[in-house]
């Protein structure tokens, strides 16, 4: 029987009523093992409501009551990181311990969120003038709604609601159609750790919810993470409807590779940023750009070591490697490599053949290396999301700090060096919001903010840490004066000698 996964709305299960059903697969098998309903822009509208409802109340609740909440929460999802990932790997493929990678990422966010206490303190100064104070507060915003992308179903979800939660906002969240069960599992969690009704809410779907979403009066932000055309049409469409956004797109992120570079340690960071996850994750490392003569040597390195991989269902303990998430997007990835000789660029390793004995209708591609691969190539202007590393070669520093200034994305570079002061203007001269020097994936944590430049983000505010604060809340100044007690109209005495 095939599972049916249903919206969350007022704190609990909201079976479909639109009689719409997107399929979802095991990516190791190609079989459909579950339907999503899809909702309806009446359904959109109920949960927003039951937000809206559940702010009345959670808005005006203690930061105590907040945070009780959501420690008991972390110690809940704590326990059942296993099943979460699990639910994860059959969904979305990746092997269980990425899955479990993922889980523990989005930990940090709760983390983050249970001592939000911190952040929320607001500032005052005394005296400005004769008698008067100013005293700066942040308040929550109402609804919030995150949409949110298939790579990481339970991560980036965390990204968002621990900390609109604790600011005192309520949530609706709109998972990726195609591995929705860890969205609900969350919202289970949550309501177990007792979480208000209506507080977290759940509506599965496609541009029917998210353009509600959009545009309905009553939700006052959007976070989003996706791809680049889809990022830049959610901040247009939200911002048109007065809404605030934060709307994280792609990426084509590059790693820079001196003459001086540990070649083996280079290798080793380009191989797990590379093929990591399949490939499917915005902070992938997609571009090597080899400087001077190395070139030849580092290809050599990594190739020894992509071919290693193994190569398997994400259920496989001894898998390193799973499926990429659709058919579809097997064939689309698959193409890059298939066209890339004619481009100009040396196939070095083709994965696009690549078969599991067992699971032969599975969503399966292998490793693909490309080298000398010119920037007029698709397979270097398109993010791929899939495991194709591409190596570009350039004369020196400049020119490589150029080709990748160049790019019309800027989430996240690298550098490999052992010189300081070359890393040092790397990090002042790069066009990107992370930055990582020999660290291949500079993902901040939790108490840093997440987020790209140029096409890698629409809207001002990062995600997660000091910006996610601030984007779910809006800053009130007071300015208060009193009249001294002194001055306290005749007959009131409150025991102060009175000035004469």
């Amino acid at each position: 029987m095939t599972k049916i996964v249903n919206h969350w709305i007022g704190g609990k299960t909201a079976e479909g009523a639109s009689g719409t059903y997107g399929p979802v697969t095991d990516p190791a098998t190609g079989e459909v093992t579950t339907k999503v309903a899809f909702a309806t822009v009446e359904e959109v509208d109920a949960a927003v409501a039951a937000a809206k409802d559940a702010f009345a109340t959670w808005g005006q609740s203690s930061l105590a009551q907040r945070t009780s909440v959501l420690f008991r929460f972390r110690a809940l999802l704590d326990g059942h990181r296993d099943e979460i990932a699990a639910l994860i790997t059959a969904e979305h493929g990746k092997v269980h311990s990425d899955a479990l990678g993922e889980v523990a990422r989005g930990l940090e966010i709760v983390d983050l969120a249970c001592g939000i206490t911190v952040q929320l303190k607001g500032e005052l100064s005394t005296q400005v003038a004769t008698g008067v104070d100013v005293a700066a507060i942040r308040q929550p915003l109402g609804v919030v709604a995150g949409i949110t992308p298939f790579n990481f179903p339970a991560m980036v979800p965390m990204w968002m609601f621990p900390l609109a939660i604790a600011c005192g906002n309520t949530f609706v969240l709109k998972p990726s159609e195609k591995d929705p069960s860890a969205a609900l599992k969350l919202a289970e969690l949550l309501a177990e750790a007792g979480l208000p009704d209506g507080v977290f809410n759940v509506v599965h779907g496609d541009k029917v919810a998210v353009d509600r979403l959009l545009e309905h009066p009553d939700v006052k932000a959007v976070s989003f993470v996706g791809s680049t055309p889809i990022a830049r049409y959610i901040h247009t469409t939200a911002s048109a409807h007065g809404k605030r956004v934060q709307a994280l797109g792609g990426a084509k992120n590059h790693m820079l590779v001196l003459p001086d570079a540990d070649l083996d340690a280079a290798a080793d960071a380009a191989v797990s940023a590379a093929y990591g996850s399949a490939g499917e994750r915005c902070m992938a490392i997609s571009a090597v750009v080899a400087v001077g003569s190395i070139g030849d040597e580092l290809v050599q390195k990594i190739r020894e070591r992509a071919e290693k991989i193994k190569i398997g269902p994400g259920t496989d303990p001894s898998s390193e490697m799973g499926p990429l998430i659709t058919k579809v997007h097997r064939d689309k990835v698959a193409a890059y490599v298939t066209g890339a000789a004619d481009e100009g660029a040396e196939v070095v390793l083709d994965g696009t053949g690549y078969t599991v004995e067992g699971h032969e209708g599975g969503h399966w591609i292998g490793i693909s290396l490309l080298d000398k691969v010119p920037t007029s190539a698709k397979a270097y202007q398109d993010e791929i999301f899939g495991p194709v590393l591409s190596v570009l070669r350039v004369d020196t520093y400049e020119d490589g700090v150029a080709l990748i200034n160049a790019s019309p994305y800027g989430n996240g570079t690298a550098i490999f060096t052992r010189d300081g002061g070359a890393a040092r203007r790397f990090q002042l001269e790069i066009e990107a919001g992370m930055v990582g020097v020999n660290v291949p994936i500079p993902v901040p944590v939790g108490y840093h903010s997440f987020g790209g430049w140029k096409d890698s983000l629409f809207g001002d505010h990062h995600i997660y840490g000091n910006d996610g604060t601030h984007f779910y809340t809006r800053g009130k100044v007071v300015t208060t004066r009193w009249p001294d007690p002194s001055e306290a109209p005749a007959g009131v005495d409150l025991g102060f000698p009175r000035n004469h």
